[in-house]
């Protein structure tokens, strides 16, 4: 018996039955819901911390509970090495934070029995997903969260524009089930098998022996890729993000702090294969430049609290995305993590922003606006770049064998001379020194927590390039450029905000550079009716 096993597999399966409570009888018993999801959660955090645990200790485990011979070869079991651990410990612990606020969230209303529900079914098949044995365990736990989710959004039936954006959704999730079934089909002929382990093995296999192994796979890994890209909503598949905002701030939360990261973490967990594509790594790269660059821009000009957090998300998960396409599969791993707990809680207190504000200005503590000046920007440029040198060679992060680290590197040197600018700009001594103090704490804790990330990471099946790709020079030009163009961006808007030019740009950017109107379009199309107004 594999205790280990049933240690990773019990807390998904009793979160997925939970779920198959009856809606009504749900209802009628919410104090009985209620306790069960505080008690089932706090059971899948404490599974996961044991599980963690016992890896530490007796290193990955890759077993098969049931298997079946017919019609295929097929098995129900887990695959836990270092990622599915750090993942099912985030997952449990954000979902345990989340199922609390839901139940007073959400309290006297009649149907939180139902919510809580499919709130914990949601719950269970992402855990499933993070450990699944194999890619048609995958499949099926990434469908289940799709359903789920669907469910989420769908809660309060009288809001027009959130049945909406379900639908919109639902659509952009069904072209990602389309991608993944298509490579689950040519992997199992190209590989013989649906089990990572034997994949893995037979991609290097394969991809030495035929003259033609390494187009096939080249085409299974984009079109894993682009399954992961509608489910992390990359560019052009995010604009269902943005329009889930009517839907319970607690779906929002597990959405933007677990759901979302689906993506990231199919790209982690095949690494070994995707890395063997130079194509799909490229397209992933360019793709996640072009999110993060477009959620970026976007984000600034919102209005709405939960729509810039929104946009936000899609910026970071393109960010993520880009790492993954430079091969940096740790720092990737690093940020999927920091963006979720940092996600979780900005979407639990956005209700309080506002009273927050008010508090502050009524103290008179509330930030005032600063007064950029051109000549603190070489300064700040400079001491960015040192600390951020001084960081790398004193926790010994070599840039010139980690992937994409250059890249990241600029990445981070630009949004540190930002921060630097504001503080150096202030005038005020003491302000400007906290600002270079708290940039230093910055490079240094990323450069120490990159290492980290690395280190666990090495325990893991996540791959690392096999080889360069011949457009990898090109591309990295391309990316440095993009993020580069934006920071001149800000620093045209920060010196020149009544320009007519960048005035025209912010109502364009407002509204999104309009790039949603091909999926209102099709979901129009589909359903019979326009969009509402939001």
């Amino acid at each position: 018996m594999h205790w280990d096993a049933l240690l990773v597999a019990l807390p998904p399966l009793l979160l997925l039955a939970a779920g198959f409570t009856p809606s009504r009888w749900a209802n009628r018993n919410v104090g009985t819901v209620c306790c069960a999801a505080m008690v089932l959660t706090v059971l899948a955090f404490g599974s996961s911390a044991a599980a963690a645990f016992a890896l530490g200790l007796r290193g990955p485990l890759d077993a098969a509970l049931v298997s079946l011979d017919w019609p295929l070869p097929l098995n129900f079991g887990v695959y836990y090495d270092s990622l599915a651990a750090v993942m099912q410990l985030l997952i449990s612990f954000v979902g345990m934070v989340i199922a609390r606020y839901s139940v007073r969230y959400l309290d006297g209303e009649a149907t939180q029995g139902r919510f809580l529900r499919w709130m914990l079914f949601t719950l269970g098949a992402v855990l499933l997903m993070v450990v699944s044995r194999n890619l048609v365990m995958f499949t099926v736990a990434w469908m289940l969260t799709s359903a789920g989710l669907h469910q989420l959004l769908t809660h309060y039936p009288d809001r027009p524009w959130a049945i909406w954006a379900a639908r919109k959704k639902f659509l952009i999730s069904r072209l990602g089930d389309v991608m993944l079934i298509v490579a689950l089909a040519l992997t199992y002929y190209c590989f013989g098998s649906f089990d990572y382990k034997t994949v893995f093995a037979n991609a290097v296999t394969v991809a030495q022996s035929a003259a033609g192994g390494k187009g096939l796979i080249s085409l299974i890994g984009t079109l894993f890729v682009v399954g992961a890209m509608t489910k992390s909503a990359q560019f052009p598949f995010h604009s269902w993000l943005p329009d889930t905002m009517e839907t319970p701030t607690p779906v929002s939360a597990l959405m933007h702090a677990g759901i979302i990261n689906g993506g990231g973490f199919l790209v982690l967990r095949l690494s070994p294969l995707i890395s063997m594509s130079p194509v799909a790594l490229d397209f992933l790269a360019v793709v996640g430049a072009t999110t993060a660059i477009f959620g970026g821009v976007v984000m600034l000009t919102q209005t709405s609290v939960k729509r810039s957090l929104a946009y936000s998300t899609i910026a970071q998960m393109g960010f993520m995305m880009l790492q993954c396409g430079l091969g940096a599969f740790s720092a990737a791993l690093l940020h999927i993590v920091a963006h979720s707990l940092y996600k979780a809680h900005a979407f639990l207190s956005s209700g309080s922003v506002l009273d927050s504000a008010a508090r502050l200005r009524a103290a008179g503590e509330l930030g005032r606006s600063v007064a950029f000046r051109p000549r603190m920007l070489p300064l700040a440029v400079a001491i960015s770049l040192g600390l951020c040198l001084g960081a790398a060679w004193t926790l010994g992060v070599n840039f010139s064998t980690k992937p994409g680290a250059g890249v990241l590197g600029l990445i981070l040197v630009l949004a540190l001379t930002q921060l630097l600018w504001i503080g150096l700009s202030t005038m005020v001594w003491k302000l400007a020194v906290r600002t270079i103090v708290w940039a230093a704490l910055v490079s240094f804790g990323y450069c120490a927590l990159y290492q980290t990330a690395d280190w666990i990471l090495a325990g893991s099946s996540v791959g690392w390039l096999s080889a360069p790709s011949p457009l990898a020079v090109p591309m990295v030009i391309l990316v440095a450029a993009g993020f580069s163009a934006v920071f001149a961006l800000q620093v045209a808007v920060a010196l020149l905000p009544r320009h007519a030019l960048l005035q025209s740009l912010y109502v364009h950017a407002m509204h999104g550079f309009y790039v949603d109107i091909p999926a209102r379009r099709a979901t129009a199309l589909l359903w019979g009716r326009s969009a509402p107004v939001p």
